[in-house]
C-alpha cells in the first residue's frame, strides 16, 4: 500500500505559476498527475518513472511546455511546476502512483493503483 497526500492547489490569475507537491508512504517507481472536472474523465496530466538513476518522464499534449514533472527520491515527494496557468487548467488535481510492472498506459487513471485525496486549481481570467 501507498499512502499519497498532495498539498499546494489554490487560486491564481491566467499566466500566473503554482507548484503542486505529493508525499508518498514509500517510494514507488511510477508516479503521475491527472486532473478531473465536474462530469468529465479524469485526465492524465504528467507521468514520471525513476528508478536506479534513469528518469524518464511522459506529458499531455495539455502541459507540454507550461508543467513541469519532477520527483526527490530522497524524501518520495512528487512535485507539478505549472506555469503559464489557464482557465482551462481549473480542475481537481490528484497525485497517482502504481505499481512496477506493464510500462503500457501510462496517462490512463484505470492503470494506478494508489491515488490522492485530491488538491484543487482554480484559475481566473
Amino acid at each position: 500500500q501507498v499512502q499519497l497526500v498532495e498539498s499546494g492547489g489554490g487560486s491564481v490569475q491566467a499566466g500566473g505559476s503554482l507548484r503542486l507537491s505529493c508525499v508518498a508512504s514509500r517510494y514507488i517507481s511510477r508516479m503521475a498527475w491527472f486532473r478531473q472536472t465536474p462530469g468529465k474523465e479524469r485526465e492524465g496530466v504528467a507521468t514520471i518513472f525513476t528508478r536506479s538513476g534513469i528518469k524518464t518522464y511522459s506529458y499531455a499534449d495539455s502541459a507540454k511546455g507550461r508543467f513541469t514533472i519532477s520527483k526527490d527520491n530522497t524524501e518520495n515527494i512528487l512535485y507539478l511546476q505549472m506555469n503559464s496557468l489557464r482557465p482551462e487548467d481549473t480542475a481537481m488535481y490528484y497525485c497517482a502512483a502504481r505499481e512496477p510492472g506493464d510500462e503500457s498506459a501510462i496517462l490512463v487513471a484505470a492503470s494506478y493503483n494508489y491515488w490522492g485525496q485530491g488538491t484543487q486549481v482554480t484559475v481566473s481570467s
